[in-house]
């Protein structure tokens, strides 16, 4: 039995596409205790994890320097035998470092990857094409084979989350926001789907608590366009995994490409990934069994205009997603709603 810590202290979405490698390392190593880093503020997406030991948290937010100090000292504490950091960062590189594991893995990009045990190659987009889940797997792919986890989350039941919330089904969930503008679909293309969605299904909009007004807006301007129809704006209400619970029972759902998407996905829930200004060939789309794509048909020599999403659209235009048709977005519901 051998004792394995997972690091990946990025954003949300990349922490539930981590948990791949969790599943995997678990159905090939059954005994070993499995532990998980990540950073402050997306503990939630592990709760339940019935494969994972410990969790530990950097809080980046105390200070960042602080932090890291800290959270060396608490992974030597652990004596881990082998540690997997996915991340292409130093801070990252020094825990696996001077995490005194006998064998330390990540990635050849990370500037610390002359000191680790083994490393592995990361590329994003070209020919390979490969998603995120396949270039994780790349780390312990020598000790699990080639068949790669595929991302899952453990939220509480689902049936008693909807009660609790009064939601009624049948039910559509839309995540309208991101953190990126150039990510985002403009909130009067979710309106125009919202109102040409088919009788008796009930709205629900899922997101933080910085999202709530964008859902409001959506409301506001759908009503206009359609009164009466049942709409929750749960907002800033819910936690990861009750989220991810009302995803489960989702006819559709709706999100831009961020993590809502992964959510849907750990989840295996039906979902439509928007894509704007990233594409699809970055490896971050969708796989639940009932997965869509929807982007542009315009051929735009300024997509992608970044791997991130900007504040901006670079152009001026924003073609990328305001050229999305409202019948692109609903074929998909077509699909799946009969």
């Amino acid at each position: 039995m051998a004792r394995v810590l997972f690091i990946q202290t990025a954003f949300l979405g990349d922490v539930i596409l981590a948990t791949g490698l969790v599943e995997r390392w678990k159905q090939e190593f059954p005994d070993d205790e499995v532990d998980f880093l990540l950073r402050g503020g997306n503990e939630g997406a592990l709760e339940g994890n019935p494969h994972l030991r410990k969790v530990l948290v950097w809080n980046k937010r105390r200070g960042k320097f602080r932090g890291l100090i800290r959270i060396i000292g608490e992974v030597r504490r652990q004596r881990y035998d082998q540690v997997f950091t996915l991340q292409r960062f130093a801070s990252t590189g020094w825990i696996a470092v001077l995490s005194g594991a006998r064998n330390i893995v990540g990635f050849r990009k990370n500037p610390l990857s002359r000191f680790f045990s083994e490393s592995a190659e990361h590329v994003i987009g070209g020919e390979c094409g490969l998603h995120e889940v396949e270039r994780n797997h790349r780390l312990i792919q020598s000790q699990v084979g080639d068949q790669y986890g595929l991302p899952k989350l453990y939220p509480p039941d689902p049936e008693q989350v909807i009660a609790g919330l009064g939601l009624i089904a049948p039910y559509v969930t839309v995540a309208p926001a991101s953190v990126w503008f150039t990510k985002q679909l403009p909130a009067a293309q979710w309106v125009k789907l919202l109102a040409r969605l088919p009788n008796g299904l009930t709205i629900v909009i899922l997101g933080s608590a910085s999202d709530r007004i964008l859902g409001e807006r959506i409301r506001e301007e759908l009503s206009q366009l359609r009164g009466g129809q049942p709409f929750h704006n749960l907002c800033g209400q819910l936690n990861i995994g009750a989220s991810a619970a009302v995803m489960q029972r989702a006819v559709m759902n709706y999100a831009n490409d961020s993590a809502p998407i992964h959510m849907a996905s750990a989840v295996n829930a039906p979902v439509c990934a928007v894509f704007c200004s990233t594409v699809p060939s970055f490896g971050f789309g969708p796989l639940s069994e009932r997965s869509f794509v929807v982007q542009t048909e315009e051929p735009l020599i300024c997509r992608p205009c970044g791997l991130h999403g900007r504040k901006r659209c670079p152009e001026g235009h924003f073609r990328c997603a305001t050229s999305i048709t409202t019948e692109a977005l609903l074929d998909p519901m077509s699909m799946v709603w009969r």
